[in-house]
């Protein structure tokens, strides 16, 4: 993807509130001398009132979003008024107001497509009975079009359906939400018809969908639109049961997570009892400052709160055991705030699921449409139904599909105890590496696999079912702090993690032979960084852990611009 905004990195021990622009966002600084109309989100010390707003006028400001989820509006107001306006002592920060995008990428080779049956959804049904019926999951995304894999025994189950963006209906005009909706729910209808020997399936197939559109005809939102919409799922939450929602969007951190208007949306959504799945990005290529795509995690996939999803590449297999990471993932830790992500890893490689049929995707690349013969064995039926899409957009919706498999099995279950078993019985990964080579290019990429990569692991459905551990408290990603003297990393995590028995040692990020000593989890865990890391790998400690690229002052972001497709994943980096 192309970033025009540059990212500031702060250090380590600096919060965004002491930054250089007071209570402006730092893109926002150098503007005094500007007239020029732009869009900010202003927050303040409490929800503003219309006295709020007149102030906001009297400089200029056109109120266009009442956004009281986080205490804040979003209004169009000269630049050099900006200064001013932060001078009210009832403001508290001010932001711009960015543009998201949804992180999928076009891909295809023609094998099929194993990920539902890969992280055991299938066994979830069969075994267990479940298929997240009764569950809403809320999709925040580009829209969902009516399709009869999203159908239920007595109509669509798209029980809600509206559009936050300006003079667009709440079709999907894109085709990715369209996509990401079957990922979550699609009952493949239309890949079975009692004779197929392969289905087309989501992770939950008879949950429901409360669609809201906040990116448009180009797969583009804002932070504005996407804060309206979260904050719309959570006055639906009652109505439609939501306890789910989707986020496969993402653009670059620039502030604090405690400062970031989406991330305090997001935080909002959580303790409001809604898991929020997020994506990490897809800018694990990006080696613009020797960094070997850490650091390279978007927003809100940097909120603590949310559980935030990494991509694998299934091999075309049915099997974990020869899965392994993209190469275009994001990666951790995650700028200005150093959090732990992702958390767990997904498939999102080379993905079967709905087409929304006319779309910009569907246009655009029509030899993504997957071929009959890979989905039903009548000759009948046109080709038209399923499409094929990559990128941590498709792995998100697998593991906000298996919470609604979770909270089917026990309602009662919060959002942190979700996270924390997702977590733990993910299947962990033994210390290794794997390569993937650009064919195009040539280049080849190489992924170790440690705790900014792969999280704490592959998600596995039925281990996480399996499971009844439970704790009180707060599942937050752990802060990582590096000490230069002695190479090490120390992890920060809240007390919900902590030192219970019931978590054990190594629970959630593996063995102590992948990571060194004890529990991770604890106040103030060292991790050995050679022991980690290995002095023998191709960029040792020094990519991670370089003072310019992940945990200096300066700035870190490269271009992520496209960059072909990989040897055997075949993913092609950004939105096309």
């Amino acid at each position: 993807m192309q970033h025009s905004v540059l990212l500031l990195l702060l250090a380590s021990g600096l919060s965004a509130a002491e930054g250089p622009g007071g209570k402006l966002d730092p893109a926002l600084v150098d503007l005094s001398s500007s007239t020029q109309s732009i869009d900010v989100i202003v927050q303040y010390r409490h929800i503003p009132t219309d006295a709020d707003h007149n102030r906001a006028a009297a400089r200029g400001g056109e109120l266009r979003h009442s956004l009281g989820i986080i205490r804040a509006a979003h209004y169009a107001i000269p630049a050099n008024q900006l200064q001013a306006l932060a001078d009210d002592p009832n403001v508290e920060f001010i932001a711009p107001d960015r543009a998201v995008k949804g992180l999928a990428t076009n891909s295809y080779i023609g094998s099929p497509d194993y990920g539902w049956h890969t992280v055991g959804a299938d066994l979830a049904t069969s075994v267990y009975g479940l298929n997240g019926a009764g569950v809403g999951i809320a999709l925040l995304d580009s829209g969902i079009n009516n399709d009869p894999d999203l159908n239920g025994t007595i109509g669509s189950r798209i029980v809600y359906s509206t559009s936050l963006i300006p003079n667009s209906d709440p079709n999907d005009h894109y085709g990715h939400g369209t996509h990401v909706s079957g990922i979550l729910a699609g009952n493949g209808q239309q890949s079975t018809g009692g004779k197929s020997t392969y289905e087309i399936r989501g992770i939950a197939p008879r949950a429901n969908l409360v669609s809201i559109k906040v990116l448009g005809d180009t797969g583009t939102g804002t932070d504005s639109t996407v804060i309206a919409g979260i904050e719309l799922a959570i006055q639906l939450k009652t109505k439609y049961n939501i306890r789910v929602m989707n986020l496969s969007v993402g653009r670059p951190i620039t502030t604090s997570y405690q400062l970031d208007p989406l991330c305090q949306a997001v935080q909002q959504a959580w303790q409001a009892g809604i898991v929020v799945v997020v994506a990490a990005g897809n800018d694990g290529r990006d080696n613009s400052f020797g960094n070997n795509g850490y650091g390279t995690i978007t927003a809100p996939g940097n909120s603590p709160y949310a559980i935030t999803v990494g991509a694998m590449n299934t091999m075309g297999t049915a099997t974990p055991a020869d899965d392994k990471i993209t190469s275009y993932t994001s990666k951790g830790p995650t700028l200005i705030d150093h959090i732990v992500k992702p958390d767990l890893v997904a498939p999102g490689n080379r993905v079967f699921s709905l087409n929304a049929g006319g779309s910009y995707f569907d246009k655009t690349y029509p030899t993504n449409g997957v071929a009959q013969q890979d989905y039903t064995s009548s000759s009948s039926k046109g080709g038209n139904q399923y499409f094929v899409l990559s990128g941590t957009s498709m792995a998100t919706p697998m593991v906000a599909g298996a919470a609604a498999l979770m909270i089917q099995q026990n309602p009662a279950l919060t959002p942190d105890q979700i996270k924390a078993r997702l977590m733990k019985t993910a299947a962990k990964f033994a210390p290794g590496f794997s390569m993937a080579t650009d064919p195009t290019t040539g280049i080849t990429y190489t992924d170790e696999y440690d705790i900014f990569t792969i999280g704490a692991g592959y998600l596995n459905i039925p281990a996480a079912l399996q499971s009844s551990d439970s704790f009180s408290g707060a599942a937050l990603s752990p802060t990582a702090t590096y000490h230069g003297l002695t190479q090490t990393i120390g992890l920060e995590a809240t007390s919900g993690w902590g030192s219970s028995a019931t978590w054990g040692s190594s629970a959630v990020w593996g063995t102590s032979e992948g990571w060194g000593l004890s529990a991770v989890w604890g106040s103030s865990v060292f991790v050995n960084g050679t022991s980690v890391w290995g002095s023998s790998t191709s960029w040792g400690l020094s990519a991670v852990w370089g003072s310019s690229a992940i945990w200096g002052s300066s700035a870190v972001w490269g271009t992520g611009g496209k960059v072909g497709s990989e040897a055997t994943t075949v993913a092609i980096l950004g939105d096309n």
